[in-house]
């Protein structure tokens, strides 16, 4: 059995603050591998006409080609339809039975998360890692884990994570003010996203 840790997210584009947690929940939860899913059609976010979900993909496949530990999978640009967190854990664990899933999120998302589509689900088909940044008041984030446990039966794991002001959104602020990304994404994503224009528009 190897313990799998799940990060989606839109990746518009990828950026280092996306592979620190990824890389640090691994670490400190003796993971085997992250599994990074690129967002196909999320309900919860306006769709972007201008990068298409098979080229977020590949600027994802590209910022982890050199670790061995993570991987980018396409499942959710696959599907057809709106995005659901509980679809994308209930089929990997159908495909991948003799793994244990550990999906990854910032901590704020803890304070929603039972609004999104069958929460039930979610926390059956995986332990949460909720990712709490420094800085941030643990208390009330200890009373919304002794909450969702006693109503959900989750498994939901605290994780101190340092504070990083790093933004998909200003990223493409930034590309689009003819400004310098360098090292705030891996040099193949700036060189892709360089080759094929993106952000510049908008």
């Amino acid at each position: 059995m190897g313990k799998i840790g799940i990060m989606g997210g839109t990746f518009n584009p990828i950026h280092m603050g996306h592979l620190l947690l990824a890389q640090y929940a691994l670490e400190e939860n003796a993971l085997d591998e992250i599994w990074l899913i690129p967002t196909g059609c999320s309900y919860m976010k306006r769709a972007d006409n201008e990068v298409s979900a098979e080229e977020r993909y590949h600027m994802t496949k590209l910022a982890v080609s050199e670790n061995p530990k993570m991987r980018c999978m396409d499942i959710e640009i696959k599907r057809e339809g709106y995005t659901y967190t509980y679809e994308t854990l209930e089929q990997l664990r159908s495909c991948y039975p003799q793994h244990e899933f550990y999906f990854i999120f910032g901590a704020d998302c803890l304070f929603s998360i039972e609004k999104w589509k069958y929460p039930q689900k979610i926390f059956e088909s995986c332990t949460i890692i909720a990712a709490v940044r420094s800085g941030t008041s643990i208390e009330k984030m200890e009373q919304k884990k002794a909450w969702l446990e006693e109503i959900f039966h989750a498994k939901i794991i605290l994780m101190p994570f340092l504070q990083l002001e790093l933004s998909s959104t200003a990223i493409r602020q930034r590309v689009k003010e003819k400004k310098s990304i360098r090292y705030m994404v891996p040099d193949a994503v700036l060189h892709y996203i360089e080759e094929k224009e993106f952000y510049r528009q908008g």
